[in-house]
């Protein structure tokens, strides 16, 4: 049995550590509020004592419904410090899919932002186990405990966690049709955090900008728990408006901030953002989708001292698996980079055979930073790991000298402004309205977003709908960004002759 495997290697341990070494050094920033380390550990076990009194135990899950904020972070460190689970949730789901992440994590408590309650109320309903609620807001708002009411005179005991203990459980698309909930182990943060401190050589002296949602990895991981492992200080925007980043990093001297390709282009598009003085930032976090080369050399023009790192990674694997190195951005063009501290990449072949540099196949992970497996779903994880590797479901090629390249994606996903979309779960929604005979979701490439959904239809013979009826179908079931932004209708969907439907076929149709 391995030392780590024993030892209490809980989140909450991260921050007494710094507390105890930099007391007054800022832990997060937002709206002109500052919490310092010493504050976020007293405030944390005060706000854990409140959720105990809610019926919150080690291993119970905390549902966290909001906009970024203090209180985001604050409810992480309070749901550790019991030894329980946080849950990230997207703010952008339709109510019946929260209901269905609210009743199969089995949350013990929703903690909700205030803009956010009609939607918590809408997919609470009359959930006949619901979730104790709780609303971050100034003033009380009916049938929700306040936030701020959660403190405590004391905090609890802090429970001490193993490094296979769940530390968060994040759901991600699947292939399924239903998203999947992935169990993040505290040992899992803290190799991802060992892994990329080293990546970046991040340190005690960096300001990190937290501008994407953090129910997301990328802000959450890529930058706000680095920043924590590191004891640095994250600045935290509600929500990305590409004005207030280039206002932000520099007012404040940001030193590294994770932004998707198509925040990249609105920051750069912004009007002015060549004369402000951007020189502070060193490391720009991207990922999801390729930048044009006209963007990469404007990047460059307007970061002058930023390395622009192209990762690729996943949910499961806490993200961040490889990393471009900053030399290689244009003579790599196109490259993800190569593997972080302590994974093992390789590319498999169908058989379970690992292919030499130049062949395709799929991706595929092992190491420390790796997830256990998904939530409540034994055949899923079991599919995940065959062979002892986590198969990510992406087509990659290794040149020579160990970069990867993503080629095309063997899970039937969409990739939409940073987001993942499972075709099957707009499918899904489509079959249930009762003039879909069949249906078939792909990405169309947008200027903006990358990517986003369209739906291929075949209606029922007799029936009728249009184009607008289908997508107001979707809009209330489904997040926004998940809603198809055209259907077309056809005869029949294209399919091999073993009944597959040929989606490359509607794609170049």
């Amino acid at each position: 049995m391995s030392a780590a495997s024993t030892t209490d290697l809980s989140f909450v341990r991260v921050l007494e550590h710094h507390a105890m070494r930099t007391p007054d050094r800022p832990f997060a920033v937002h709206d002109g509020r500052s919490v310092t380390y010493a504050e976020m550990v007293r405030w944390g076990g005060r706000l854990a004592g409140g959720l105990r009194e809610a019926g919150v135990a080690a291993g119970d899950v905390v549902g966290l419904l909001s906009y970024n904020s203090i209180e985001f972070l604050a409810t992480i460190v309070a749901t550790n410090h019991l030894g329980a689970i946080a849950m990230p949730i997207n703010w952008r789901l339709a109510a019946p899919e929260l209901r269905y992440l609210l009743e199969h994590s089995q949350a013990r408590v929703l903690v909700c932002d205030e803009a956010c309650v009609a939607l918590a109320d809408d997919a609470i309903g009359e959930m006949s186990d619901a979730p104790a609620r709780v609303c971050v807001s100034a003033d009380g708002v009916d049938g929700w405990q306040r936030f701020a009411d959660l403190e405590r005179e004391s905090a609890p005991d802090r429970v001490a966690v193993l490094g296979d203990d769940i530390h968060r459980l994040m759901y991600t698309s699947g292939t399924t049709g239903r998203p999947k909930g992935v169990m993040l182990s505290h040992a899992n943060l803290a190799w991802k955090n060992l892994a990329h401190v080293t990546e970046f050589g991040f340190t005690g002296a960096d300001v990190g900008l937290a501008c994407g949602p953090l129910y997301h990895v990328g802000a959450l991981d890529l930058i706000s728990t680095s920043m924590i492992a590191v004891g640095a200080t994250t600045i935290i925007h509600r929500a990305f408006d590409a004005a207030s980043v280039i206002d932000e990093i520099e007012r404040s001297e940001v030193t590294a901030v994770w932004l998707a390709p198509a925040m990249i282009r609105a920051v750069l598009d912004e009007p002015g953002v060549s004369s402000r003085d951007l020189s502070s930032v060193r490391v720009i976090i991207a990922g999801g989708e390729k930048l044009p080369i006209p963007y990469i050399e404007r990047l460059r023009q307007t970061f002058p001292s930023a390395w622009l790192a192209d990762a690729y990674g996943l949910t499961e694997t806490v993200s961040g698996d490889t990393f471009l190195d900053r030399d290689s951005t244009l003579s790599k063009l196109g490259s993800v980079g190569r593997s972080c501290l302590f994974l093992d990449l390789a590319i498999w072949d169908e058989d379970g055979n690992a292919l030499v540099p130049g062949e395709r196949g799929e991706v595929v992970l092992r190491g420390p930073k790796v997830f256990a497996g998904y939530w409540r779903d034994p055949d899923a994880t079991a599919a995940a790991f065959r062979g002892g590797w986590f198969h990510t479901g992406d087509i990659g090629v290794l040149d020579d000298d160990g970069y990867l390249y993503i080629v095309d994606r063997l899970k039937d996903m969409i990739v939409s402004g940073g987001e993942n979309i499972a075709s099957s779960e707009v499918e899904r929604v489509l079959y249930e309205h009762p003039a879909v005979l069949e249906a078939a979701v792909i990405g169309r490439p947008h200027e903006r977003w990358g990517e986003v959904p369209v739906a291929a239809v075949v209606l029922r013979p007799g029936t009728a709908a249009s184009a607008d009826e289908l997508i107001e179908h979707c809009r209330t079931r489904l997040a926004k960004f998940k809603v198809p932004t055209a259907v077309s209708f056809i005869d029949a969907l294209p399919r091999n002759p073993s009944g597959k439907v040929l989606k490359r076929e509607l794609r170049t149709a």
